[in-house]
């Protein structure tokens, strides 16, 4: 048994590269042919000035370059859940029956955020090609963004609460802590923090890299905790995230941009619960490890937020998030985005033994 749960975790991964290999050319042809690119290059800070260290260093790269590449991640994921769980209805008591993973208890509420991220992300991806016109801002404004946000993690915390009737919070030693009904907003708040992480995605292969990593981990741990179709599923987006990483390694054939980051954010969030009291674990409390480059990231920007309102404007990185301030004293691209993987993997495993040690 204990074999065959190997072969289920790891085929939906295989399937899901391949079938993001598969579609990818025409869809990326698509986005070409469209002009789905922003029409002026670089971004404003998110006190609304301008950001020129940021502007002068991506000045050639984002005018060009179509965004929406994130759509391979889930959609070859959606289609990949779909088309097992269709041919195990089709192919009742065969292995393909034994492959499905989709279950209310372990997958349903990632797929939603995955999905739901991915569809929220396109409307924005969209605003920012066709609505930004000669402005650098574009897309929809960030206290948007975060409601919705906000919006899909009550709706995923009432949904734990009520269907999976958890309140708790995990705790190594097998303990843990009774949040009550102010597991709601606990929920929501963590999933805010992980979506703020998404800015990651400003390097060719950076963030594609790091969530293949991020997710794989807790693949390992949902595995570790015989949540055998949440590995899986943590498998599968692994697999389809390293499809579109083919294609986004430098030169970067498209961005991943907010249909990407969106939809695995939040759903990095959720994964972090089902693998949490559900589990028998901690995967929240590990969450920042595993996560590592997506929590400086986070901190990188808060740091220098604050900085600028206490400070008088002065900066404590050349440019954030923290990335880009290594881009701004001279280090390549690549080797950023290289060394951001090594850290990544490092403390993925490291938050991966402190998880199976709880």
């Amino acid at each position: 048994m204990m074999t065959f749960d190997v072969v289920k975790v790891f085929v939906p991964a295989i399937v899901a590269f391949f079938i993001g290999i598969f579609f990818t050319p025409a869809f990326t042809d698509f986005l070409y042919r469209n002009h789905m690119w922003k029409k002026k290059a670089g971004k404003v800070a998110m006190d609304n000035k301008d950001t020129p260290i940021f502007n002068s260093l991506h000045k050639d790269r984002e005018v060009g370059t179509p965004r929406m590449g994130g759509v391979v991640i889930w959609a070859s994921s959606l289609i990949t859940i779909i088309a097992l769980w269709v041919l195990a209805k089709m192919f009742p008591g065969s292995i393909m029956e034994k492959l499905d993973f989709l279950s209310r208890d372990q997958t349903w509420i990632p797929l939603f955020t995955l999905v739901a991220g991915g569809l929220v992300g396109v409307i924005d991806d969209l605003l920012e090609i066709k609505g930004s016109g000669g402005h650098i801002a574009g897309g929809l404004p960030l206290s948007k963004r975060l409601g919705v946000v906000a919006f899909i993690g009550i709706l995923s915390a009432l949904w734990f609460f009520f269907k999976l009737e958890v309140s708790t919070l995990g705790l190594p030693g097998g303990g843990a802590i009774s949040l009550g009904i102010f597991f709601i907003p606990f929920f929501t708040l963590v999933m805010l923090w992980i979506y703020s992480g998404g800015v990651i995605d400003g390097i060719d292969g950076l963030a594609g890299g790091v969530f293949a990593t991020v997710f794989l981990a807790y693949a390992g741990v949902a595995f570790h905790q015989e949540q055998i179709n949440l590995a899986a599923f943590c498998a599968m987006i692994a697999g389809s995230t390293l499809s579109f990483l083919w294609f986004n390694v430098p030169p970067a054939r498209f961005y991943m941009s907010e249909t990407g980051t969106m939809g695995l954010t939040i759903t990095l969030a959720t994964v972090a619960f089902m693998t949490d009291a559900l589990g028998d674990g901690y995967g929240v409390l590990v969450l920042p490890v595993i996560a590592l480059p997506l929590t400086l990231t986070t901190l990188s920007v808060i740091i220098q937020v604050i900085s600028k309102k206490l400070r008088g404007g002065k900066k404590v990185f050349l440019s954030a998030p923290m990335h880009h301030h290594f881009e701004a004293k001279g280090w390549p691209p690549y080797k950023v985005t290289m060394r951001y993987w090594i850290i990544g993997i490092v403390f993925a495993l490291f938050g991966m033994i402190l998880a199976f040690l709880g």
